[in-house]
């Protein structure tokens, strides 16, 4: 099984850290492996990866004529892809070594038709103390509470996802009116869209891999609580768009929201008779400033939708 692995980039600031991007899944453990390089029309960026990996024989190369954002430059890179799957990772995440070989165990163990793995943080200017570990996905990284172990579930994040070549282009790929870098910057979800549809049309999710890690590099702006509150609103904003995108609303996000409410909190709480602290009980309030957050956002979506 060959496999394609697309990564997409754009401003020189990201050059070094494309290239940690790059050198991660080059240096795979499964052989049968292409980086597929798009670079979304910024000239500069593209002729000083030619120069670094023009001669690398495992790599395609290619710039889009003008910036089109993140989620067409991924359908271009499909499109530019020869292998038999075709996996996602961006420029600020670093994969591990055998990430790749267990997605293809779950491809040929588990007959799946797409797969993804967890998102580990990978603390650039420090852990915030604050932050609720149930509320990671605000970073880009796997929350507590998403899977219990390996597993089918709606979908993965974006830098840890992959489908069959075939089938990501029956589904005609991601929806590009959803944003990304571009469009509307605050809509979040182009994987979710991706995948509700296609659970609608092959009644299957994405075959969660634990053990298949990419990390994600937080930096310091990510920390800020007046940004993660931002993120949380807007998260919020998109749950409801994405309500009216779908024929197939699971409600993923109500059954985590019960969660929060309920398990989680009564955990914290637990936690915090045994063993007070004063982080411990700021991410208690931060997990309900987060929940509110987010659903003040909601219910501005659904003001709009």
């Amino acid at each position: 099984m060959n496999v394609s692995v697309v990564l997409c980039t754009y401003t020189l600031d990201m050059y070094d850290h494309f290239c940690e991007a790059a050198e991660s899944v080059l240096n795979q453990t499964y052989n049968n492996v292409e980086l597929v390089v798009i670079v979304d029309g910024t000239p500069d960026v593209y002729d000083k990866i030619l120069e670094d990996y023009d001669n690398h024989e495992d790599m395609i190369i290619s710039c889009n004529d003008e910036n089109v954002g993140l989620l067409q430059s991924r359908n271009r890179g499909a499109e530019l892809a020869t292998g038999d799957v075709v996996a996602f990772i961006d420029d600020d995440a670093i994969a591990d070594e055998e990430w790749i070989e267990r997605l293809v165990d779950a491809y040929e163990n588990q007959n799946a038709i797409a797969t993804g793995g967890k998102m580990t943080p990978e603390w650039i200017a420090g852990k915030p103390s604050f932050l609720p570990e149930e509320f990671y996905w605000l970073i880009g990284v796997t929350h507590r509470g998403f899977a219990d172990g390996a597993g089918e579930v709606r979908n993965t994040f974006g830098s840890n996802i992959s489908f069959r070549t075939n089938l990501f282009e029956e589904l005609g790929g991601f929806n590009v009116s959803i944003g990304g870098r571009k469009g509307d910057k605050n809509l979040q979800g182009g994987e979710t869209e991706l995948c509700a549809r296609m659970r609608t049309e092959y009644d299957q999710g994405i075959w969660y891999v634990p053990e298949a890690e990419v990390a994600h590099k937080v930096f310091q702006y990510r920390t800020k609580v007046g940004w993660l509150l931002d993120r949380a609103f807007w998260q919020g904003y998109s749950k409801r768009a994405m309500e009216t995108l779908l024929d197939d609303n699971d409600d993923e996000e109500v059954e985590f929201l019960t969660r929060l409410i309920t398990d989680f909190t009564l955990l914290r709480i637990r936690n915090i008779i045994q063993s007070p602290s004063i982080a411990r009980i700021t991410q208690l309030v931060m997990l309900w400033v987060f929940t509110a957050t987010v659903g003040i956002g909601y219910l501005y979506g659904y003001s709009k939708y």
